[in-house]
């Protein structure tokens, strides 16, 4: 899609900072750069890759990140404080394209309960921290945390401010989901009026989803002049999640005629997007998603139905096939060999060679064996199980459980350790998925707790993959891990191995990225616009 430059709409993603800060999500870094990836892949402008004064594992994953993906800026946030942006700067500083986003609260009610503090000292401590900011990097931008429940006088004073310290884009996000699309617009249109500066940078939007109304908010700053919208994948984030990546970037291309702009997307890599994001976090898309939901191309009604075998677009008014939904054929049987697997991962997108293709093609024959037909989604699923196994990683080497309803299960388990031996161990439990981690613990010699456990099925039918997703808290480290098999007990002692693993290696030392992590304890604790 074409388009004036001053039409073009710019996607800042941020799944993997305020998307990972949703409840329950806990990401390592290999499953963070493996999203980063993929958000490379669907052309997202700015990825924010998190936020890195708060944790050794999160400036490490910034870091990465910042090395590893190519294309889009990388954006690390840092509250105002010398601290937070020189753990910014050395976290995204290997980027070719680094982006610091630093913020303070300039809404009344957070400055004199949250920071304690008043506008005099808030409008210093914006100054301080752009100018700081811009002896790092060029590409500056700007927040008024709470901003659509600010003074919009006293915020256009912060605003200036930021732009004369050389701020390069300015984002007023609607941090609580409080406002309505006519407020936000309003909110806008005074402040253009009130810093003309304004014109000359990147206007963002950032809305939360508390009242249902993050993608309607986003729109109506975008009728207001924004360029530049700030969403997740699947519309996670903090309490109800932010406006949806997809529903922002399909709304734009559908309405394209009656909204005259345009984003830089490759909508076909939405809906593997979706499906990383949701595997990788835990978080389920309900059916009725919008986009991305597997009944939002569905017609049970006959009369629909009716319509769409005639002509698709008396009911439909997106192609599925636009955002890369498959229609989950048939590519691979039990007796096709490494070059058709080879063939048919290149067709979505894998490019797997030498030993990852051997590794691939086992797992595959595993599966074959137990299902009669093999498709896309399938396949994706197991050619994204097995490139999160770590070379060092545990192994389920083999688990017998016995239950009844008449006694406890009782489960055994061998378990390859990361040095090479097996260990073995028994367990009972209130259940069999209990009594196997319980197994787990003792084989491995840690004692993790199960905090969430989540079961999904690739697609349908009696012999589907069946996708495991495990929340665990290892001395006092929060990790997910996931697994995927046609047993749902075998996807479930992979998944909790994987998470284990997670969570010892993000306990781990980081003494590099801990010289710059000052301040972290206060950091979480933080609310972020």
């Amino acid at each position: 899609m074409t388009g004036d430059e001053q039409d073009r709409v710019r996607i800042f993603d941020t799944t993997l900072r305020d998307g990972e800060q949703s409840p329950g999500i806990s990401l390592s870094k290999g499953e963070k750069l493996e999203i980063a990836q993929q958000l490379a892949r669907l052309g997202v402008d700015v990825v924010e890759a998190g936020f890195p004064i708060t944790s050794p594992g999160d400036f490490e994953s910034v870091r990465a990140i910042a090395r590893e993906v190519h294309g889009p800026v990388i954006c690390g946030l840092a509250r105002t404080s010398v601290q937070d942006i020189d753990a910014a700067w050395n976290a995204i500083r290997d980027s070719e394209r680094p982006r610091i986003h630093t913020f303070i609260a300039t809404s009344d009610i957070h400055i004199e309960r949250k920071l304690q503090t008043t506008r005099e000292n808030v409008k210093g401590q914006a100054r301080a921290a752009v100018a700081h900011a811009r002896e790092y990097t060029e590409d500056v931008e700007f927040s008024p945390e709470d901003g659509s429940r600010s003074d919009v006088e006293f915020m256009a004073e912060v605003v200036q401010i930021a732009l004369d310290e050389g701020a390069t884009t300015i984002n007023v996000p609607d941090t609580v989901g409080y406002t309505m699309p006519d407020e936000y617009a309003a909110m806008f249109a005074r402040l253009y009026e009130l810093v003309p500066d304004l014109r000359d940078v990147v206007v963002s939007v950032h809305c939360h989803n508390d009242l249902g109304m993050a993608v309607a908010n986003s729109l109506a700053g975008l009728g207001a002049g924004c360029r530049q919208v700030e969403c997740a994948v699947n519309g996670i984030g903090e309490r109800a999640g932010n406006a949806s990546l997809e529903e922002i970037v399909m709304l734009l291309r559908t309405r394209a005629s009656t909204l005259g702009l345009w984003t830089g997307a490759h909508t076909q890599e939405i809906a593997r997007t979706s499906r990383l994001v949701s595997r990788l976090t835990g978080y389920p898309v309900q059916p009725n998603k919008a986009i991305v939901g597997r009944n939002a191309f569905a017609h049970e009604a006959g009369i629909h139905q009716d319509g769409v075998l005639k002509e698709r677009t008396t009911y439909e008014i997106m192609d599925a096939t636009t955002i890369g939904l498959e229609r989950n054929e048939i590519v691979l049987g039990k007796h096709s060999g490494r070059h058709a697997l080879r063939k048919a991962l290149e067709e979505l997108g894998f490019e797997v060679t030498g030993a990852a293709l051997n590794t691939a093609f086992g797992r595959f024959k595993e599966v074959a064996d137990k299902k009669k037909k093999v498709t896309a989604l399938d396949l994706e699923a197991i050619v994204s199980d097995e490139m999160r196994q770590a070379p060092q990683a545990y192994r389920l080497e083999s688990f017998e459980i016995e239950a009844s309803s008449e006694r406890s299960p009782l489960a055994s388990v061998r378990v390859g350790l990361p040095g090479g031996e097996v260990a073995g161990g028994s367990f009972t439990g209130d259940g069999p998925v209990d009594a196997f981690f319980s197994a787990i613990n003792a084989a491995t010699g840690h004692e993790a707790r199960l905090k969430e456990y989540h079961v999904s099925a690739v697609t349908g039918g009696r012999d589907a993959l069946g996708e495991v997703t495990v929340l665990l808290e290892l001395g006092g480290v929060l990790a997910s891990g996931q697994g995927v098999s046609t047993d749902i007990l075998e996807a479930s002692g992979r998944a909790y191995l994987r998470a284990l693993a997670n969570a010892l290696a993000e306990a781990g030392p980081v003494a590099e990225a801990e010289r710059h992590l000052e301040g972290a304890d206060e950091a979480a604790r933080t609310p972020t616009p």
